[in-house]
């Protein structure tokens, strides 16, 4: 998919936003079709009933909501932590983290990423002038970047459409917010802006990979027909239940054919009954034809989107560096993901740092966050233990703890680990002194003894 570029020199007119607008437009259906296949609505549900009396099963296997979850699942199940040297920074990147929900709002984004192959942050200030931060969809918001090798965001446009489809909404530049409508007389910008202190174009663009496509765009054909080969198998298994009875030889009545129905009993009496034939016309039988089909295009789903099938019954009885194998696909797109995301951070904690009731720290301290993503899998605590031990002299304290899965912020086990060894020193301390006064009186005891 094609990203939205313009010169940076070049104003952002009436004409060149109705263009940007119009372009936003015709990247809908492709949204649609997207949120469809993730909601259960595939293409078999769509398609042209067939002739009366037919069998027409429409039978969905939503594998695309699957490989969505499941990798959504593995990539960010467990929240990504935000660490930071100074304790300060580390406490109100903290606060700020539970006042937007930040866990949540990554996961939805993730996820968006996923269905959409690309979603948007948007960052503001509150009533309190406070930062917030929100998650929006494609569907309603575009970046324009500049056309340079650099394709730094020049705007961010938010759209709405109201009662009669009409466009409006608002634009971001790194400076101020102006809002634009459609009037009778077509696309009009306000000229009147409110700036809003972020040093940046506060809609920030993640995506899923560079081509920005879908978790399960790469295997839609295979999803659907995985649907059609279910289906028609299904549909074959209503038509041999409903077979036809060819009788051969002699003529039945309407009375007759009832009485067969009802009574699923076939007497016929009188005539040659050695010409008399009996049977049900079969449909030639393709089961193992079909079997084979829906196994490999299963098979193919799994390995060109290179998700985990976890449900695979061998896939349970895996472990150590087989399973390490099995999840190696998934951990190369998680990896790819993760640094998309850190580049989508990096331009959310810049803005935030911008503003100095954040933090009032030096702007530039948002270099200093390390983003920490574990992968969610079942973990051998004491082969992390023994592999974290092992470093010790090697790699920093920060960097074992880093190791453990049972340790949920690292920074916060840090403080903790110091604030014991204070306590240990001070309990030494006085285990020492009252030591001393004891040896001190017990010779004491001893001198007056022998005085006396």
């Amino acid at each position: 998919m094609e990203i939205f570029t313009m010169d940076r020199e070049e104003e952002l007119s009436v004409e060149k936003l109705q263009e940007f607008l119009d372009g936003h437009a015709k990247r809908q259906p492709r949204y649609k079709r997207m949120k469809d296949m993730y909601e259960n609505d595939h293409e078999i549900l769509h398609q042209e009933d067939k002739e009366m009396g037919k069998p027409d099963n429409r039978l969905v296997v939503n594998f695309a909501k699957y490989i969505v979850d499941t990798l959504n699942g593995y990539f960010i199940g467990i929240p990504v932590k935000t660490v930071h040297d100074n304790k300060d920074i580390a406490d109100k990147l903290k606060t700020i983290a539970k006042r937007n929900s930040q866990n949540d709002n990554n996961a939805e984004l993730s996820k968006l990423c996923s269905i959409y192959g690309h979603a948007y942050e948007f960052l503001y200030q509150d009533e309190e002038a406070r930062t917030r931060v929100t998650y929006i969809k494609p569907q309603e918001a575009f970046l324009i970047y500049d056309d340079t090798i650099a394709q730094e965001p020049l705007y961010g446009v938010r759209v709405i459409k109201d009662k009669e489809g009409r466009s409006k909404g608002s634009i971001y530049s790194k400076e101020d917010e102006r809002h634009f409508y459609t009037g009778e007389d077509g696309l009009i910008i306000e000229q009147e802006s409110i700036d809003h202190f972020f040093q940046d174009v506060p809609l920030i663009e993640y995506v899923e990979n560079e081509e920005r496509q879908s978790a399960f765009e790469s295997v839609e054909s295979l999803i659907n027909a995985n649907d059609k080969g279910l289906s028609e198998k299904a549909n074959d298994v209503d038509y041999f239940a409903d077979a036809y009875l060819a009788v051969l030889g002699a003529e039945l009545d309407e009375d007759t054919l009832k009485e067969i129905k009802d009574s699923r009993v076939i007497n016929l009496k009188g005539g040659d009954t050695d010409k008399i034939i009996l049977e049900f016309l079969d449909k030639p039988n393709a089961d193992e034809t079909q079997e084979n089909l829906l196994n490999r295009v299963e098979r193919l789903i799994f390995q060109i989107s290179m998700v985990a099938n976890i449900s695979d019954e061998k896939f349970g009885t895996s472990t150590g560096i087989a399973l390490k194998f099995k999840l190696q696909p998934m951990e190369n797109i998680s990896l790819m993901k993760e640094r998309k995301f850190n580049k989508g951070m990096n331009r959310r904690f810049k803005m935030m740092f911008s503003i100095p009731t954040n933090f009032g720290v030096d702007p530039e301290e948002y270099l200093n966050i390390d983003y920490i993503f574990k992968r969610n899998i079942p973990n051998n605590v004491l082969e992390e233990a023994e592999a974290s031990s092992k470093l010790s002299g090697i790699a920093s304290k920060r960097t074992q703890l880093g190791m453990l899965s049972v340790v949920d912020n690292v920074q916060d086990e840090l403080d903790q680990i110091e604030k014991e060894k204070d306590e240990k020193g001070i309990n030494s301390f006085n285990r020492d002194m009252n030591t001393s006064l004891i040896q001190q009186q017990k010779q004491q005891e001893v001198i007056e003894d022998g005085q006396e």
